[in-house]
């Protein structure tokens, strides 16, 4: 007998419909898969037979012939044991197939039965859902991360008999209450807060011009400065994330397997500076997301910049210039997003204290220029602010008195957003690091002081076109926290500010 039962696959963030075609006969008991199945999927073999025995079942006794459809799209992961287990039973006759319901199925199994989580499933369901289909059987594990997908009924299952008694109406499932998106969360990292950061006014200045307009930002100073402890405390001021943007982190991080509910924060990705080129863009035998896609609609912390492999640091220039980076193999080519806010901080030589104002530095010309030069300066030209931090004093770290709090901070980054999406959203941007050219022009308009101020430190600082793109677009963040309509030279003055710290440490 022939069971067709109802699966779907997944090829980068996108889902496809996958049919299991499970044939049975008499004759040499055999076991055979095509359809391009991976190791895992060839596996399931042992786990669905031990999985059916357990369960209660008869594992047939037959010749039997599994073929996932599409034939020659190449089929990756355990989701596929339920619905084989499922097609198996309909093709030995021990549960009726006409009668069945006959929705998505996806599932691993475990040798005693146990429907187990698996990777993806949110992106599969929203494809599939936009394919027409209502239904799905999913594993219980999975149901967290699928209760604001609208038009889909989400049946979870804890094991493999529970499946096929509702798929048999002998017992009914609840779908899962979707539920309406709402995100008015406060931070919940209480201890990573801009009010236990004494002293470093301008560079707090400066992270939240950055945070309000997304741009890349790196610190220069010397150790113990606070570098790191104001990279941390920036996910305390980060906006609000929207449905939209929560949704693309989501599958992002179910792909990875990474989702652990839904997504209510930004990301904040710090990988080490041993981190490989492929964990740091994405890669291997399935081309699976690497941490500038993890990071996407977040930040990507980089401490100790030049002390990452400088091959490593290149592959990120047509990523922080895009928002997006296709992934290359053999046998596939995905495209994963990756539009994040770049945070990275490093020291300025290798003892770390040229030129701070409290501290001799001991280190020859030679050590600090080839300290600087693990760094290009096409990647420090997409870095739109460049702050120095310097060591706080005594003083500054007896004071009792807290300075100001990230919520009031946050405040204003999410008022200025609202400015930026208003502005951008009909153009499909959401802030002001992804104004292009032609939105730039519309924009960023400059009165005539302004203008000639440009003008002037565009040949004096030999800034390039890029550059000065950017410190058009920083200068506009700083004009919509100011509640500004138009950009005044006090605001392309302090954002010629931030343009200045790559061409003091250039030896």
């Amino acid at each position: 007998m022939l069971a067709l039962i109802k699966s779907f696959g997944l090829k980068g963030l996108e889902g496809f419909p996958v049919q299991a075609e499970i044939d049975m006969h008499s004759g040499m008991p055999s076991y055979d898969i095509v359809g391009l199945a991976d190791t895992a999927v060839k596996e399931s073999k042992e786990r669905v037979r031990s999985a059916m025995k357990n369960s209660g079942y008869r594992y047939p006794v037959a010749t039997i012939v599994v073929n996932l459809a599409p034939a020659d799209i190449k089929k990756e992961g355990s989701l596929y044991d339920l619905p084989i287990a499922v097609g198996m039973l309909v093709a030995s006759n021990q549960i009726p197939y006409e009668s069945i319901k006959k929705p998505v199925i996806l599932g691993e199994l475990s040798l005693n039965g146990e429907v187990r989580k698996v990777n993806g499933i949110l992106p599969m369901i929203i494809t599939a859902v936009q394919q027409g289909e209502t239904d799905f059987v999913i594993p219980k594990e999975n149901a967290d991360e699928t209760v604001f997908i609208e038009g889909a009924r989400i049946y979870p299952v804890e094991n493999l008999r529970q499946a096929v008694e509702f798929l048999t109406n002998q017992t009914e499932i609840e779908p899962l209450v979707i539920r309406s998106w709402k995100n008015d969360l406060e931070y919940k990292h209480s201890d990573n807060d801009f009010k236990y950061i004494k002293g470093q006014y301008a560079a707090k200045r400066a992270m939240e011009i950055a945070v309000a307009g997304g741009h890349n930002i790196i610190m220069i100073g010397p150790p113990g400065a606070g570098k790191t402890m104001l990279a941390r405390a920036v996910p305390s001021i980060m906006p609000n994330l929207s449905f939209e943007e929560a949704l693309e982190v989501a599958k992002i991080h179910s792909v990875s397997g990474q989702l652990d509910g839904f997504i209510y924060e930004r990301p904040f990705r710090t990988p080490h500076h041993s981190a490989t080129m492929v964990a740091l863009t994405g890669g291997g035998n399935r081309a699976r997301p690497g941490e500038i896609s993890l990071a996407h609609n977040g930040v990507l912390f980089l401490d100790e910049l030049p002390e990452y492999n400088r091959q490593t640091l290149e592959t990120l220039r047509q990523p922080l210039e895009d928002g997006v980076i296709t992934v290359a193999r053999n046998a596939v080519s995905v495209t994963y997003p990756a539009d994040f806010m770049l945070i990275a901080s490093m020291n300025p030589c290798p003892c770390g204290n040229y030129g701070s104002a409290t501290a001799e530095c001991k280190c020859t010309a030679s050590q600090i220029h080839r300290y600087l030069n693990k760094l290009s300066g096409p990647l420090l030209d997409r870095i739109d602010i460049h702050i120095e931090v310097d060591n706080v004093t005594y003083d500054q770290l007896q004071e009792d008195d807290l300075a100001e709090p990230s919520s009031a901070v946050r405040e204003r980054v999410n008022k200025a957003r609202e400015i930026q999406s208003a502005r951008l959203s009909p153009v499909g941007r959401r802030c002001n690091a992804q104004m292009t050219p032609a939105d730039i022009k519309k924009y960023c308009k400059l009165d005539k002081q302004s203008a000639s101020l440009l003008e002037d430190s565009f040949e004096k600082l030999n800034l390039t076109a890029r550059a000065y793109n950017r410190v058009l677009k920083v200068a506009r963040t700083i004009a919509d926290l100011d509640g500004a309509e138009n950009i005044s030279v006090k605001h392309v003055a302090e954002s010629l500010q931030y343009r200045m710290l790559d061409r003091k440490y250039r030896v």
